[in-house]
């Protein structure tokens, strides 16, 4: 059968593409080397999919342009998903800062996708490991393990290498070099931070959770932080990743709620009590006793100087961490990097010097926040480029 596109990855991406594109009229086929569809849709969330994020506003995302996102993302809205998420009878809530999430299971986006690609006609290719994709005389042909199939069209949909047990690679990677595409080197992001040796009073912390503000560079989210065996997590420190670069450090606030004159007021109200005591009322006690021991301020409070509690709430409301790294692709949510934008059309996701080649979701160098906006850049771009696909298909 000919195909009118050829759709790499069966991704959030490349079933959003195929069932707009189909819907339109083209002929569509998806290849992919895992069995299944959507294999990071069904983890994500906790199982449940943060299917997108009512916030997701272009500047929510990192590109080295800034600006490629917004016309994908205007066109196609999470309000637009949410319709969508609607007409299925999918409950779910809100569950915070703007996160949507399935009352149920992620099964349900996944099956209303496959749901939208069946009433578009799209074809399916799984487990079909690619050998070879060429271009020549307008046509693109991809040798597949189980087959060789043609078309004018080809979309680059197959992610980046965070999660690797899912099958995750850098294959649009090698797809875009073959093909002239630039690549902005790519790198784990919303993902945790390892602490070098030197941290070790903190790895005893592993468990204890506390809200912070956390910051790498002009960048600063207030959300949960988490203390693992390993160095720090949760989600302040996942959003900042994405800014953070190897060698600088990361600041966090402890007390994002206390004034500048906290600890001084503290000793005028509770002179008899200890600083470990002073920052138990505000912080988890084993937290609370590890930032007193690293600060060695001992005795109660009315011993204390004012210059000295000054300098300790300094420390509390700016504390430096020098990460010696991150956990890695293996426990990234998504990949910074990418595709470079430049060499694409923000209106349709085709290159720019190849006719009939596209490049959507996290294979192009666009990353969103922590909480549903990788999910709507996912939509949004795949709509985009099956919208376009079906223009060339019927001009």
């Amino acid at each position: 059968m000919q195909h009118d596109a050829i759709i790499l990855g069966a991704g959030g991406a490349g079933l959003f593409c195929a069932l707009t594109a189909g819907q339109m009229g083209a002929r569509v086929l998806v290849i992919d080397h895992n069995q299944e569809p959507g294999k990071k849709i069904l983890i994500s969330g906790g199982g449940r999919c943060n299917f997108t994020n009512i916030g997701a506003v272009p500047d929510r995302y990192l590109s080295e342009n800034k600006h490629f996102a917004r016309s994908a993302l205007s066109r196609y809205t999470p309000a637009d998903f949410v319709d969508l998420v609607r007409r299925y009878n999918i409950a779910f809530h809100e569950k915070t800062l703007g996160q949507l999430f399935c009352d149920g299971s992620a099964k349900q986006i996944v099956a209303m996708l496959m749901d939208e690609c069946a009433a578009g006609r799209v074809d399916f290719a799984f487990g079909a490991a690619i050998s070879d994709v060429s271009h020549a005389d307008g046509r693109f042909t991809v040798t597949t393990s189980a087959g060789i199939y043609s078309s004018p069209n080809l979309v680059i949909a197959t992610g980046g290498p965070a999660i690797p047990k899912l099958g995750a690679t850098g294959f649009a990677y090698q797809l875009g070099k073959q093909f002239g595409l630039k690549i902005i080197p790519p790198r784990p992001a919303l993902v945790p931070f390892t602490l070098p040796q030197t941290e070790n009073l903190f790895r005893e912390l592993a468990g204890v959770a506390a809200e912070v503000v956390a910051k790498a560079g002009k960048s600063a989210f207030r959300e949960a932080a988490l203390f693992t065996h390993k160095g720090l997590s949760g989600p302040a420190m996942l959003q900042v990743s994405s800014y953070w670069r190897h060698g600088e450090a990361i600041a966090v606030d402890f007390l994002p709620d206390a004034p500048t004159d906290w600890l001084i007021s503290a000793k005028r109200q509770r002179p008899k009590a200890g600083l470990k005591s002073v920052l138990g009322s505000a912080l988890p006690e084993r937290l609370a006793t590890a930032l007193a021991d690293t600060l060695g301020l001992g005795g109660d409070m009315a011993s204390q100087k004012d210059a000295a509690l000054t300098a300790a709430m300094q420390r509390l409301k700016g504390w430096a961490f020098r990460p010696d790294g991150t956990e890695g692709f293996a426990k990234a949510e998504v990949t910074a990097g990418g595709i470079d934008t430049a060499g694409l059309s923000s209106r349709s996701m085709a290159a720019n010097h190849i006719e009939g080649l596209f490049a959507i979701g996290e294979a192009v160098d666009v990353t969103g926040w922590l909480g549903g906006y990788n999910f709507q850049w996912a939509w949004a771009s795949g709509h985009a480029a099956g919208t376009a696909i079906a223009e060339r298909v019927h001009s």
